[in-house]
């Protein structure tokens, strides 16, 4: 029997997403639209609605669907929001994070990553996205300055460039720390290089490129 993706998505976000605390009715409606099926390979098209990180290549995974919608909700972005994607894989969280603001630069050091989100963007008639190739930890630099900056790869600690990227009020989502027990972090910038921190929940997630702790040497 063929699956049946839309009432396999809304169960989605009723028996997994909203029991996860993400109540807020932007996201969930986002969630239960944008179509994440079409957004995994091929070979996992059954499991896009399973309670599991799936493989996307070059060692990095998809974050569960319950992780998606509580990094959303923490964001609480504005439709008016410019929003900074560090880390585009799959383009699943670049159209929920389009779906929600006005603009979204989303950068990965793998272009064939940028490649196919362009792609599957395209297909869901979703246009208010530009990508970039580059590697963001050392080298990359965006134009201008935004909103909200999500990461949405692990980090053993946050560069100080990403929050200079921050507007006034603007917020940097990131998972900090070393794995297995990693930290969602969400920092607001309150003026004159301070930020509020808030711990959102722990998680456990590959690191970006170059953003790995430091290796330890064992005598």
């Amino acid at each position: 029997m063929a699956m049946n993706f839309d009432q396999a998505r809304q169960n989605m976000v009723e028996n997994q997403v909203r029991p996860w605390e993400v109540l807020d009715g932007r996201v969930l409606e986002v969630l239960g639209r944008v179509r994440r099926e079409d957004f995994v390979a091929p070979e996992h098209r059954q499991l896009a609605f399973a309670d599991l990180c799936l493989p996307i290549g070059h060692g990095e995974v998809m974050m569960k669907p319950v992780l998606e919608g509580r990094v959303l909700q923490a964001l609480a972005l504005k439709p008016e929001d410019h929003v900074l994607e560090i880390g585009t894989g799959s383009g699943f969280l670049t159209a929920c994070l389009a779906s929600l603001a006005e603009r979204v630069t989303s950068v990965d050091i793998h272009p064939d990553f940028t490649a196919a989100a362009g792609q599957r963007l395209q297909a869901a008639g979703i246009n208010n996205v530009q990508f970039a190739t580059g590697e963001a930890i050392e080298g990359w630099q965006p134009q201008g300055s935004f909103d909200a900056v999500v990461v949405t790869g692990a980090m053993y600690r946050i560069p100080d460039r990403f929050l200079s990227w921050l507007k006034p009020g603007g917020r940097l989502l990131a998972i900090r720390g070393e794995s297995p027990v990693q930290q969602v972090m969400l920092l607001t910038s309150e003026g004159s290089n301070r930020y509020r921190e808030e711990s959102v929940l722990e998680t456990d997630l590959p690191y970006l490129a170059h953003a790995a702790p430091p290796r330890r040497f064992v005598f």
